[in-house]
């Protein structure tokens, strides 16, 4: 048996560095002098056992249900997001979880259904997500869906680096739009940049060609929640 390293000995002396709890035990157990809550938003099984799910305090012991109709109501933003899932690329959960992180209007996945959820940590069980067999039928879909409430079809808006794209630092984003992100790697299709009414790229300064597709969808969104969003 090989002996731990100088430096592994150093961690084990060292100790647990003491990690938080995530989420809330049961009801009676975190709130023994307040009555247990009656509203039809509580989840009884969460009430009971506790809830260790990754959603924000205000909902802690809420159903699925409940949280997704509360953002309905309270915080949807304007933006939605699209993203290809020609090669099951496992950006896609991440980038379903910030969708939710900053309240995206929906997700929609272009390709087929099945995708890593891992990354998503369950979050889009709060949001409303949309399948599409092409990018032909994505284009048809949104644009019905934006003339069955009389609504312009948003803009699309690829997240690319590639000849004539503009830079996101100078860029501004429209209050109603999708933002059309492809695949770690190859990036989007030919076929999504040219359905695209705007293609936006994120400037680098490194020597590696392209941010990992999660990150870059993050900073897409939060830029337009600092051009759009309501802050703090």
């Amino acid at each position: 048996m090989i002996p731990p390293s100088d430096f592994t000995q150093r961690v084990i002396a060292a100790g647990d560095p003491g990690l938080r709890e995530v989420g809330v035990g049961p009801w009676e157990e975190e709130h023994p002098d307040i009555p247990r809550p009656e509203g039809t938003e509580y989840d009884e099984e969460l009430l009971n056992a506790g809830d260790r799910r990754n959603v924000m305090d205000r909902y802690r012991y809420w159903t699925v249900e409940a949280i997704k109709n509360d953002l309905d109501k309270q915080v949807r933003y304007g933006f939605e997001v699209a993203v290809e899932n020609w090669t099951h690329d496992f950006n896609i959960g991440s980038i379903v979880r910030t969708a939710n992180a900053f309240t995206a209007r929906a997700v929609h996945i272009l390709g087929p259904k099945k995708w890593n959820r891992k990354g998503s940590l369950m979050t889009e069980l709060y949001q409303h997500v949309y399948h599409h067999a092409s990018v032909d039928e994505f284009l048809e879909n949104v644009t019905r869906q934006a003339q069955e409430k009389n609504e312009p079809r948003p803009r699309i808006i690829a997240l690319d680096i590639v000849p004539g794209a503009v830079p996101i630092e100078t860029y501004d984003f429209p209050e109603r739009c999708i933002m059309l992100f492809g695949a770690e790697g190859p990036g989007l299709t030919q076929k999504a940049l040219d359905l695209a009414d705007d293609v936006v790229y994120i400037s680098q300064t490194g020597s590696v060609r392209s941010l990992n597709a999660g990150a870059a969808a993050a900073v897409a969104m939060h830029t337009w929640v600092m051009q759009h969003g309501k802050i703090g």
